[in-house]
């Protein structure tokens, strides 16, 4: 007895029914899949929120420092625990002075070199972001910071030193604080007396005197100009070993307080004089301009 040919029209009816089951199928995990990653999304931007409130609720009151010096500071602690866990003492030397104890070239000095903007910010200088950010993309490298006194003293104060993206936004805020509740020249008082100028030196009095044997009020242009330029590495660049680098750096420092108008031309060679006499140099021509130039340029 022959077979029957194969009901070929119901077999592809069924098959095309299968294959609209399947897209169908497929449609619906997809949009549950969605909804999935959408929820996930929520909570985890949720949770964010959440995370960053209670971060910020537990920052320092920084209003405290309106009626008291800070007894010490996280870069202190930090600084101690490091000489602990290398076996010696912790060393602090530190002397609170008032501003107006402070030779006004000092001062001049530490605002040109590190935060020329600084009474025209609110902690955080957009300008010298976008530039520092502009530089870091023409040069494929990540080039010089942006930090301000305001941002440092928070760090000072607070944080560490460690670089984490937690860290920095805790910096911002922290910055912000302090500019809400402290006044331009309060902040500058508590910085320069709780920055960092040296192993275990804390402050422009103890500097003075651990570097040059003066008090602050005494500095000269070319001391301050040494002091400001130690700022970015202040346990290396250090006056006693005469580093090629920090002598650069005083020099275009004092080059830039005469543009500014701080100091005169006169003050400024004598300035260069004396900085040429310490480091035991005679300043080729030109190496002062050259100095900017490569200054300007962040290298």
């Amino acid at each position: 007895m022959a077979s029957r040919p194969p009901p070929t029209r119901a077999s592809s009816i069924r098959t095309q029914k299968t294959k609209q089951l399947s897209s169908g199928a497929r449609r619906v995990v997809a949009k549950r899949s969605g909804s999935g990653w959408g929820r996930w999304a929520l909570g985890g931007w949720l949770l964010l929120v959440l995370w960053l409130s209670v971060e910020y609720a537990r920052l320092p009151d920084v209003s405290l420092l309106l009626t008291q010096h800070p007894r010490t500071t996280a870069l202190m602690a930090q600084r101690a625990e490091e000489a602990r866990e290398a076996g010696k003492k912790p060393r602090v030397r530190q002397a609170w002075v008032p501003l107006d104890a402070v030779s006004p070239y000092v001062v001049d000095a530490v605002l040109s070199s590190e935060d020329a903007r600084f009474y025209r910010h609110e902690g955080v200088d957009w300008v010298e972001v976008e530039n520092a950010l502009e530089q870091s993309v023409r040069e494929a490298r990540l080039g010089r910071g942006a930090s301000t006194l305001t941002q440092q003293l928070a760090k000072n104060l607070y944080l560490s030193t460690d670089r984490s993206l937690l860290r920095k936004a805790k910096e911002l805020l922290l910055a912000r604080r302090l500019e809400t509740h402290l006044s331009k020249q309060h902040i500058l008082t508590l910085y320069m007396n709780v920055v960092e100028w040296g192993d275990g030196v804390y402050g422009i009095e103890a500097a003075a005197r651990e570097h040059f044997g003066t008090s602050a009020r005494a500095l000269s242009v070319a001391q301050s100009a040494m002091l400001a330029g130690m700022l970015p590495a202040p346990r290396r660049w250090l006056p006693a070993q005469k580093p090629e680098t920090l002598r650069t750096r005083a020099s275009v420092i004092i080059a830039r307080l005469e543009r500014e108008g701080r100091i005169s031309a006169t003050q400024a060679r004598e300035a260069q004089a004396e900085l040429s006499r310490f480091f035991g140099v005679t300043p080729a021509p030109g190496s002062v301009a050259e100095a900017i130039t490569r200054l300007r340029a962040g290298s």
